[in-house]
């Protein structure tokens, strides 16, 4: 019978599409990955990957495996923490965007692995768009990102975890005229706008069509840090969500403006698959938010 080790070396090499890849993630050479990936078809008598001299793609017989093994591989690892007294450990592969790691998400992660220290958490920083594949296709076990404009896969679920206000920001010595009405600022001040193509971006659209103004662009960026920086040496306003974790009233570089008669927060949750072999790490996630965990 298969090992538990190596089963999860078949699902490593199913998502990463190489040996190669697989190997840098377990730390095994190209070599051992593929040895143990053909031990595998051994024992089941039968081939798995369609082989290339660059990838490993899974055939249709691979395919049909994967529910199953990832479901053999949830069990092992759930009777692995019962007899460990219900103690995490292992690794658990998640996305989270930066500006969540600048927030309440940063305080929820140090608390989990405070209480289990056996448990390594491998994190990746990048856009909630680019999560969302990941999680699908089970690169990542999970991650944190705002919440869709659109419908997300049938075998995705995201529960919310806190919300952010949008706010505008404008520098305290701006290099440009900075006149006194709200309407004016957004309309003649730079605007330094988030990247229409992301989720937050469709936020940021949505209050300026709440504020009914175009504004004056001035540039476009995928780092909400970074427009903060920006507007914070006087090159222009934003419009952002407000941090959490983030000292808005004693910048002395920053002024913070609530936006007049507009309703848009951030909801900012926790993206993962209906089932998957992490499902105790993301519902100590939402245990912390005290966000209803699923049923059992």
């Amino acid at each position: 019978m298969p090992s538990i080790r190596t089963l999860k070396i078949f699902l490593t090499v199913a998502r990463c599409g190489t040996f190669a890849a697989a190997g840098s993630e377990v730390g095994l050479t190209p070599a051992a990955i593929g040895l143990q990936v053909r031990a595998l078809e051994d024992e089941l008598k039968v081939q798995l990957f369609d082989r290339s001299a660059r990838a490993a793609v899974l055939n249709s017989v691979g395919r049909a495996l994967i529910p199953d093994v990832q479901e053999i591989v949830r069990r092992y690892e759930l009777l692995e923490s019962a007899v460990g007294g219900g103690e995490m450990s292992g690794t658990v592969t998640m996305g989270a965007l930066v500006s969540a790691l600048m927030g309440s998400f940063a305080d929820a992660l140090w608390s989990i692995r405070q209480r289990y220290p056996r448990l390594d958490v491998h994190l990746f920083a990048g856009m909630s768009s680019d999560f969302a594949r990941k999680v699908e296709t089970g690169e990542l076990d999970a991650a944190v990102v705002t919440q869709s404009p659109r419908a997300l896969a049938s075998n995705l679920l995201w529960t919310p975890l806190y919300s952010e206000p949008m706010i505008l920001i404008v520098p305290r010595n701006p290099h440009f005229d900075l006149p006194r009405n709200q309407n004016d600022i957004l309309r003649e001040a730079p605007f330094m706008r988030f990247d229409r193509s992301t989720w937050t971006g469709h936020l940021v659209q949505d209050v300026l069509n709440q504020c009914d103004t175009l504004v004056n662009e001035a540039m476009e960026l995928n780092s909400v840090e970074a427009i903060i920086e920006l507007v914070r040496q006087g090159f222009g306003i934003s419009i952002v969500p407000k941090l959490a974790n983030v000292a808005w009233a004693n910048d002395q570089k920053l002024q913070v403006m609530p936006l007049n008669g507009v309703e848009v927060l951030r909801h900012v949750g926790l993206l993962e698959r209906a089932r998957h072999n992490r499902m105790a790490f993301t519902d100590a996630i939402k245990g912390f938010f005290n966000t209803p965990l699923r049923p059992s």
